[in-house]
């Protein structure tokens, strides 16, 4: 498709791509508002994907037979999908603080590797600091949500929030862009 009819395209549905940032806007602005009920939202929707997953890990590891025996790691992965989606229905603010954990503890080992892969590599790159850099920004921010979870919980939800405000302004923004570019094409 030529560049021009894309962007025709696009134009059409400009009030579609509007809606997604207004939506992103709204969401935002309401995890700004409610940051605790957030936490518990996102929690229960993460549950609910787990539950989900592991259902169907399960019906694959019946379906899909190794040898005439269901397949051991699917059911292992279902029934702990299964699991996790139980908990966090019915314990959001456990569920919420173990991924919480989690998170914060992939962060700081995550942030150690980076470190360790910038020391070994910066002799055939440039600016090796950055990656030091990025390394220390997360283990800071594992660290700071392992001494602090209340506040590292707000942090992510700030984060998201922030994130899907500008997402949203930019949407919108590339909405009424995509409009004129039409109007004035055609």
């Amino acid at each position: 498709m030529a560049v021009d009819a894309l962007v025709r395209q696009l134009g059409d549905a400009w009030g579609w791509i509007l809606l997604r940032g207004l939506a992103s806007i709204a969401f935002g602005a309401l995890a700004v508002l409610w940051p605790g009920m957030t936490i518990v939202v996102l929690v229960i929707m993460w549950g609910a994907w787990a539950f989900v997953d592991g259902i169907t890990s399960l019906a694959t590891a019946w379906k899909a037979r190794d040898g005439g025996k269901p397949v051991w790691p699917l059911v292992l992965i279902g029934v702990l999908g299964v699991g996790a989606g139980v908990v966090a229905a019915m314990s959001p603010g456990l569920t919420a603080v173990a991924l919480l954990t989690f998170i914060a503890w992939w962060a700081v080992v995550m942030g150690v590797f980076q470190i360790v892969h910038a020391i070994r590599v910066r002799k055939a790159i440039d600016h090796e600091w950055m990656l030091i850099l990025s390394g220390a920004v997360s283990v800071l921010f594992g660290a700071y949500m392992l001494m602090s979870p209340t506040r590292g919980a707000l942090a992510v939800v700030w984060i998201i929030a922030v994130w899907s405000i500008a997402f949203g302004v930019l949407l919108a923004s590339a909405a009424f862009r995509l409009k004129r570019a039409r109007d004035a094409g055609g």
